[in-house]
């Protein structure tokens, strides 16, 4: 069976390195591969995908709003506005996991969201996710944008399911003060402009989380400025890995080996 990611660029994509690495473990005649599409082709691409018999696909930028469009979604899938796994089992049925991904990420550290104060830096499509999950979960959210007015649209979409404000980043050690876990789902600090961070140590404190998406480097400048601060540093391979494992489960039916994909994601960027 293949499977697959499609999206552009996707050379960078560690996907491959993951799910090749869970299909060896588990000896599944499984094959896993990246694929360059356009948002002009993403629908022939998926509904090809369909036709040649593949299991499912994973989707990245910028094809996960195009994506949408194809899939049958669940109400969630449609309020997050984003698709990050297809598949092809009964139709073309449309999932987000990157939610889930944060959650367990978290979840990792004995992290439980509910009542805690988080502030989410971004606005784009993995904060969406991210942002209705928590906000399902209980935590109260302050949603932080260069551009304020896609904050607060976002905020304004995420009160349909829990508690969220949307601001601008004019002040954000103001705003990192009234948090119990930060949250950067921004590039900023991503390969190669790796000396780049929002937040630095003077804004932080002992004992907060600080958690950041960007998994190349491993050790993005936030969770060095974090760990300076005492905050609890989370990285991105963590959330990485568990939304794979979640498209994984999806696709055939079965607990993905979590320990085996970090591993192999993890060796991948030591390289």
């Amino acid at each position: 069976m293949i499977y697959g990611v499609i999206g552009n660029p996707i050379e960078h994509s560690l996907s491959p390195v993951m799910h090749n690495a869970a299909f060896r473990h588990l000896g599944m005649d499984c094959a896993y591969h990246a694929f360059r599409v356009t948002l002009e082709d993403v629908a022939d691409a998926i509904l090809g995908a369909k036709a040649l018999g593949f299991g499912g696909l994973n989707v990245t930028i910028p094809l996960k709003e195009g994506a949408l469009e194809i899939v049958n979604a669940d109400p969630l899938v449609k309020e997050i506005g984003a698709v990050n796994t297809i598949d092809f089992k009964n139709g073309i049925n449309g999932y987000n996991t990157d939610g889930i991904g944060a959650k367990r990420a978290l979840e990792e550290h004995d992290i439980n969201v509910k009542g805690k104060r988080v502030l989410l830096m971004g606005a784009g499509g993995a904060a969406r996710a991210i942002a209705f999950q928590l906000a399902h979960d209980g935590a109260g959210l302050i949603i932080a944008n260069r551009t304020a007015s896609r904050a607060v649209k976002l905020a304004q979409d995420v009160r349909r399911v829990g508690d969220a404000i949307g601001t601008d980043m004019d002040d954000l050690a103001t705003l990192v003060k009234k948090v119990d876990i930060l949250i950067n789902t921004t590039s900023v600090g991503m390969h190669p402009d790796m000396d780049k961070t929002l937040v630095t140590a003077d804004m932080m404190r002992p004992g907060m989380v600080v958690f950041d998406i960007v998994y190349n480097p491993i050790e993005t400048r936030l969770l060095k400025e974090g760990r300076r601060a005492g905050a609890l540093a989370i990285d991105g391979v963590n959330m990485l890995v568990q939304q794979g494992a979640e498209s994984f489960k999806i696709w055939t039916g079965q607990e993905a080996p979590v320990k085996v994909m970090e591993d192999a994601v993890r060796c991948a960027l030591k390289r």
